[in-house]
């Protein structure tokens, strides 16, 4: 049955990663219709699912909201045009799913995202009405600009160049003029974000030091967020020249460190396997005011007791503003699949519990030394539990990432800014009166 195609119902998701809500927000955005967010998916006439499929758990998820949607709506009198698309989608393959889960009426493959606008367009409407748009779904505060797909890295542990594909960064001229529309939206930060930013340009011939400068000039754009910084494309040039930007740009580094033993990371693929140390140093000798955040895998396949008391040391010594702990999962199509000395799961979780204990103390001595301090909040939206009470954040806070800041006040509203007084804190937020 067709849909009207001036206006649409719809209730969606988008699972994983911001560059998936991107994708999605992209395809809301160019369908060439008002869309209606609906809360409830029976009242919805298209229900669209952006799967993440990058480790077991992100697919267990992915699955169980595409058989939870499916089981809703199986038994309904007009039942949703049902759409699952991204990277679960790209990892199994359309046969193997459609056949598994046939209530699914389209799949979107993430080898066709430039397609999926026109795709779901003759799905649903008969003819393609598709045009360039975009859809936030952050709300008027921030949004995420993906500068680029793919990945050239090929990391033991990660689907993510088989699934995604290698790298293709994303026109300038088409950021720009992306970021142009986004502000004209009212959003104050722009957050960049890539599989590893750091690449951008390194196959088309783009410049990421013109694209920032680019940015940069924006005058209504308040703060520029870069995240996923690969550790190797923070050579000290770039480092100077982030430094040497100032704002809006924000001296905030979001760098996957992974691992801090050299047997570790070389086992794992990491080209900087005698150098973790020697990146933070680099980072903080140049840019002495940077907020560093990091990711690590701990129960990495031939992951010693002794390496992972070297990865606790690790993280005391350098006591990272914001810290995030993976237990490894073995994912079939990487190579670190069949290696040897494979580490148990019970053992792999303690080790992540263990990890984070130990960052919740530094996270707390972190944000302790901001009580008394007078920062700008950037209000995300209001709390959904206390009234009068609103969800924001500091310049070291990244969305969706990092913990936030609790404001209140006259003249707190999402999307504004406000000088602020920090008044608590806690292990991972803060509290702040406007």
């Amino acid at each position: 049955m067709q849909r009207n195609a001036t206006s649409l119902a719809v209730w969606s998701v988008s699972l994983g990663c911001p560059k998936n809500r991107v994708d999605t927000e992209h395809l809301l955005g160019s369908l060439g219709c008002r869309i209606r967010f609906v809360k409830q998916r029976g009242r919805a006439e298209l229900i669209f699912v952006n799967t993440c499929a990058f480790i077991e758990a992100a697919v267990r998820e992915s699955v169980q909201t595409i058989l939870q949607i499916a089981q809703a709506i199986r038994n309904l009198k007009k039942r949703p045009f049902f759409v699952v698309a991204g990277c679960l989608v790209g990892r199994y393959g359309v046969k193997e799913l459609a056949r598994e889960i046939p209530e699914v009426d389209l799949w979107l493959e993430s080898c066709d995202l430039a397609l999926w606008p026109e795709l779901l367009s003759q799905a649903l409407f008969g003819h393609s009405q598709a045009k360039a748009g975009r859809l936030l779904s952050t709300g008027p505060s921030y949004a995420w600009l993906k500068i680029g797909e793919g990945c050239r890295h090929r990391c033991a542990f990660c689907t993510i160049p088989d699934i995604r594909g290698p790298l293709r960064s994303t026109a300038s001229s088409e950021l720009l003029a992306e970021a142009d529309a986004l502000l004209a939206q009212g959003v104050r930060e722009i957050d960049l974000v890539a599989q590893d930013v750091t690449d951008y340009g390194r196959d088309n011939g783009e410049s990421l030091k013109t694209l920032i400068s680019e940015l940069c000039r924006r005058e209504t754009l308040f703060w520029l967020r870069l995240l996923y910084l690969y550790p190797t494309g923070l050579d000290e040039d770039f480092l100077r020249f982030l430094r040497d930007t100032g704002a809006p740009l924000l001296p905030y580094f979001d760098i996957p460190l992974q691992h801090s033993h050299p047997d570790v990371l070389s086992r794992m693929g990491r080209p900087f396997a005698q150098d973790a140390a020697r990146i933070v140093d680099r980072v903080r000798n140049i840019v002495p005011d940077a907020v560093i955040r990091t990711t690590f895998i701990v129960g990495f396949p031939g992951e010693t007791e002794a390496h992972f008391a070297h990865l606790c040391r690790f993280v005391e010594e350098n006591r990272f503003s914001h810290l995030g702990v993976f237990a490894y999962a073995r994912e079939e199509g990487t190579r670190a699949y069949d290696y040897p000395d494979q580490v148990p799961q019970a053992i792999a979780e303690a080790r992540r519990d263990e990890l984070m204990e130990l960052q919740r103390s530094v996270s707390q001595d972190f944000l302790t030394a901001f009580v008394g301090q007078k920062l700008p909040v950037l209000v995300d939206s209001p709390n959904e539990e206390w009234p009068g009470l609103h969800n924001g954040r500091v310049w070291f806070q990244a969305p969706e990432v990092d913990g936030q800041t609790y404001v209140s006040g006259p003249g707190v509203a999402p999307g504004q800014v406000v000088s602020c007084d920090i008044v608590e804190s806690s292990d991972y937020d803060l509290t702040a009166l406007a």
